[in-house]
């Protein structure tokens, strides 16, 4: 679809897809594996684990072998968990949905002999406990010996609490992710605010906004745009998975990867805490900004501004009831204030909204159990702004006043989980989550004014935000999820249900109402309504454009799944299962305009124990997964929104007023209209035969335990994206269609224009859209063939090889450590467009005309080719440690964006810098190389005094060497590539890497 609105100032892409004016149209209108069977005991350290893949990973289990009839029970003394099975006659027995913690596991002989061990039991994942015959030789696997999981077929990283703290890495769920295999940081654009940039991953090759977040099993992810999620206070995460492929059938909606946190939780044991984490601006590296040197290459140069934060927390949780309620919180304050300086604005944010976590455990009985987790993550970004005097210097002008911006909400999650019978296990889930995106800028009554006549871009008047949020746009999620599981002999069978509905009020408009931009033409080049400069000299002129959209939208999502865990053979385990999922998109006038039932996502896996003894195992796997229409596409594409634009003139002054609106002199052609402010008709908005994105994945490995704590292990995974949703607007290849078929030219006009104000469809295949052929209201059912339109298949397809190494801790050191090499290609990113910085889910730019792809196939944005990570601790002494972190990654693609210059269609130049045409010819995606490669070292040392326990003291150095690698820059061609003012390869500042950042932290637990 049409650019979304310009955000900040690193877009420089003119609209396109304004209108065919020619013909004057106005286009308005886990599984829980049970594996039962004797293990031959003493394999010391090489030992079976068997993974419980529960839903949303947010419990564990203990399985184990024994002598048929033996009782085992399982007690967690900390929680008031008592359980207790027999061991069948198989041998084997086991106990799922445990929550993480240590646990006593007794034996009980029919003779009367006991036996008891500790067993630590880890968030989505399973422990054993092995006892012989003789119960003189016993084998148990918890957290403490790493070994192979040889029940597992996913591609997952699992990280503690007690991992997280060993490590020098920023808090925050992002940060955790990048740290697993295959995971890279997402275009700086997508997913921030007026205030802050983004900061979100790309997990597997997919786009930023393929992923799912989780927290205690509820889907946090917000669902307009999929590039924003609700966070809990760091003090209260108790461990963080990130599954980056292979994962089982209760998960659906995601392309990329599932991020899932577990919190904290009370005890029978009083415990608490406070830490105060201090990050002095003083001690931070140096902001830059980029400038051209005398040679014409960016560099980057010092200037002032920086971050100075302090965040409190303070914890606690224990009994209210021993054995039966236990309680536990977390509050966190902060005090933050940012301050940077431009070249035309200084502004100074501060934050120190107040968020929480409480949860209630309640034991009902030994065998059932309520959960009650509150949370808030709303955030209040507070900021004043002023005008430059001076660029980039710290001399202030006039104040442009205050502004806010408000993200994040509150969210409740109620789970009840019940062991009904010793094989059967129910879990159900019940959550409600805000997300508030509201703002109120200072200037919002301003427009937007830039000077874009030069590389350095001016901003005048008193606007200080390109886009006004309307100050009541939230986001509601209600859902509910029921669970079971079954064990019957050699099959551990589950089935689930869940339903999500999502309502969504959102509305954008231009700061002030419109945005006026003064611009340069050059003597040949045409704008965006077709007017060309004929004139044989350059000419200044002022592009207008208004836009505004908004309304109330629903959005429905539903799936059931049904999956087998089978112990084939004594070391073989397979794992079958089947997911059904539905979607439906409902528009401002609350009518359905994208419904999709029954679509059918089978998954395969297989896990091989190839010596018996947990010593190497192969696995392999293979899925469909889909993801749902986002409700960014029911607010841009069935929304009520108005958006033109005009062009003037240059009058050769700004105003006086203070809003300092150019002065306009003759209009250049007619307004280009896109759309007139009408919801249209859910029936002239989507093809009724669209089919929803997904993709293929297979992915196959081995893993290979070396010693007592030592595994390493190989992967190999390829995705492959098999259908696609975008808009599409190419009127012309419809009216020529209609016209070949024997239609009227009016009744071609309107075949036109339904297709030209952008319609969704599969880009590739036919388009099915109704038609009002006579204008009498009465709407005709038409197919265009794929061929009439000239769009290309989408592609997008992902190899990698992984490369893992693994020594778990011992209360002396460890070390994780991955390479990945990876080839990310096709023509287009998925749901969004990292080339421009556009998170308009599901309606980017791509597919809107033929001319637009061209050239579009090549590595995407997020292919990096090398990337080697390895992160690590060492204990010097009982009181000292030290931790490293160190990532090493090679560049993104480069492209040029230039005026489109084939002859595929006559609409595509209008959308300015936009196609892969540059400096005159066709440069195919990634034609101009790579960024750099960046490399980043953190280290941290950390005191714990033998004279207090509970008290720590640490220091983080993230970034140490404050490298500076550039990660995004400007691909629009401007004035011309090698034009001195052009902006082209000017380095993005938000997507330079970090500077360093010193982080001191005082902690005293109890």
């Amino acid at each position: 679809m049409l650019l979304a609105p310009e955000v900040g100032l690193s877009i420089n892409i003119p609209l396109g897809k304004e209108l065919l004016m020619s013909m004057n149209r106005q286009a308005g209108v886990a599984n829980k594996a049970l594996w039962r069977r004797t293990m031959v005991a003493g394999a010391v350290g090489l030992l079976v684990a068997s993974s419980a893949v529960y839903a949303q990973q947010v419990a564990g289990s203990i399985t184990g072998s024994g002598a048929p009839g033996d009782v085992v029970t399982i007690e967690g003394k900390a929680i008031g968990i008592n359980r207790t099975v027999k061991v069948g006659t198989d041998g084997g027995y086991a106990v799922s949905q445990l929550p993480a913690g240590s646990y006593v596991v007794t034996v009980t002989r029919a003779n009367g002999t006991k036996k008891t061990v500790n067993v630590e039991v880890q968030s989505g994942a399973g422990a054993v406990a092995n006892f012989a015959e003789d119960l003189q030789r016993i084998v148990v696997t918890g957290s403490a010996v790493k070994s192979i999981d040889t029940k597992s077929t996913e591609t997952t990283q699992l990280l503690t609490r007690a991992e997280l703290d060993r490590i020098p890495v920023a808090k925050n769920v992002t940060a955790i992710a990048l740290l697993a295999p295959g995971a890279t940081q997402g275009d700086s654009r997508l997913g921030g605010n007026a205030l802050r940039s983004g900061n979100i991953a790309s997990l597997g090759g997919a786009s930023p906004a393929e992923n799912t977040y989780y927290i205690n099993g509820f889907n946090v992810t917000n669902i307009v745009n999929g590039v924003a999620f609700n966070q809990i206070p760091s003090a209260a995460v108790l461990s963080q998975e990130v599954k980056t492929g292979g994962y089982g059938a209760e998960y659906g909606r995601s392309l990329g990867g599932v991020l899932s946190v577990v919190t904290k939780r009370g005890t029978n044991e009083w415990t608490g805490g406070a830490s105060i984490e201090i990050t002095p601006e003083s001690m931070m590296g140096s902001s830059v900004y980029p400038e051209k040197n005398a040679s014409g290459k960016w560099v980057l140069k010092d200037r002032p501004g920086g971050t100075d934060s302090k965040i409190y927390n303070l914890w606690a949780g224990g009994p209210i009831v021993e054995d039966k309620l236990f309680v536990f919180g977390v509050f966190q304050g902060s005090d933050i204030v940012a301050k940077s300086y431009g070249a035309n604005t200084q502004t100074e944010i501060t934050t120190n909204t107040p968020q929480y976590l409480v949860k209630f455990d309640w034991n009902l009985t030994d065998s059932h159990r309520l959960e009650l987790t509150s949370f808030s993550d709303k955030t209040t970004d507070k900021s004043k702004d002023w005008e430059s005097t001076e660029a980039y210097g710290t001399a202030k002008g006039a104040y442009k006043g205050p502004s806010e911006v408000t993200a994040g909400g509150a969210n409740h999650i109620l789970q009840y989980t019940g062991s009904i019978t010793d094989d059967f296990t129910l879990k159900a889930l019940y959550g409600i989550g805000k997300y508030d995106r509201s703002s109120a800028l200072a200037g919002a009554d301003c427009p937007i004014v830039q000077d874009r006549r030069t590389s350095t871009i001016l901003s005048l008047g008193c606007w200080t935000g390109t886009t006004i949020t309307d100050p009541a746009a939230n986001d509601k999620r209600t859902a509910w999820r029921i669970d079971a599981e079954y064990v019957l002999g050699a099959h551990t069978l589950r089935a689930g249900l869940d339903n999500e509905k999502y309502e969504v009020v959102d509305g954008t408009s231009y700061s002030g109402g419109g945005l006026y931009q003064v611009r340069v033409l050059n003597p040949g080049q045409t704008l965006a309504n077709g007017y060309s400069n004929t004139s044989g000299t350059a000419m200044e002129y002022v592009r207008f454009r208004k836009f505004a959209n908004g309304g109330t939208f629903t959005t429905k999502n539903s799936a059931w799944y049904i999956e087998d865990s089978f112990q084939a053979t004594k070391d073989v385990l397979l794992t079958l299962g089947l997911r059904n999922e539905s979607f439906e998109n409902l528009n401002a006038d609350g009518k359905s305009f994208i419904k999709i039932d029954n679509t059918w996502a089978p998954r395969l896996g297989a896990a091989w124990d190839v010596f018996g003894n947990a010593d190497l195992k192969l696995l392999g796997n293979i899925g469909r997964y889909y993801i749902p229409v986002y409700a960014n596409t029911n607010v841009r594409l069935s929304g009520q929104e108005t958006d033109y634009q005009e062009f003037y003139a240059f009058g050769g002054s700004f105003g006086t007023d203070g809003k300092s609106v150019p002065t306009l002199g003759t209009q250049l052609g007619s307004r280009a209209t896109t759309s007139d402010g009408q919801t249209p008709d859910p029936r002239s908005v989507v093809d009724p035969n669209i089919k929803p994105m997904y993709q293929d994945e297979i992915m196959v490995g081995l893993e290979k335990a070396l010693g007592d704590r030592w595994v390493v292990g190989a992967k190999y995974i390829h995705r492959a994206l098999k259908s696609s949703m975008d808009d599409m607007c190419n009127d012309e290849g419809a009216y020529n269609w209609a016209i070949a078929e024997g239609y009227t030219s009016a009744q071609a006009d309107e075949v036109a224009a339904a297709i030209g104000h952008c319609f969704l469809y599969n880009p590739g295949g036919d388009l099915t859209a109704n038609v009002d052929l006579d204008a009498t209201g009465t709407l005709t059912k038409l197919t265009i063939p794929a061929a009439a339109l000239g769009m290309p298949k989408p592609k997008r397809t992902y190899d990698a090889l992984q490369l893992t190494l693994e020594r778990s801790w011992d209360k002396q050191w460890m070390v994780r450590g991955s390479y990945v090499l990876s080839f990310s290609k096709g023509n287009t990113e998925g749901y969004v467009k990292s080339d421009i910085g556009q998170d308009d889910a599901g309606i980017s730019q791509d597919f809107d005309y033929p001319g637009l792809m061209e050239g579009a196939d090549g590595y995407l944005p997020n292919d990096r080719r090398h990337t080697f990570k390895v992160f690590g601790a060492y204990a010097v002494n009982d009181e000292w440690r030290l931790g490293a972190n160190f990532i090493l990654q090679s560049g993104r693609p480069k492209n040029c964006f230039g005026v489109y210059g084939g002859t595929t269609d006559g609409v595509s130049q209008l959308y300015g810098d936009a196609s892969f045409w540059c400096d005159g010819k066709l440069n195919p995606r990634g034609s101009f190389g790579r960024l750099p490669w960046t490399n980043e070292l953190s280290l941290q040392a950390n005191y714990a005094p033998a004279w207090q326990k509970g008290l720590s003291f640490s220091v983080d150095v993230l970034n140490i060497f404050d490298k500076r690698g550039v990660r995004g820059i400007e691909e629009g061609e401007d004035q011309g590539i090698n034009d001195p003012d052009s902006i082209y390869g000017r380095p993005i500042t938000t997507s330079l890497q970090r500077p360093r950042t010193v982080k001191f932290t005082a902690q005293y637990e109890f």
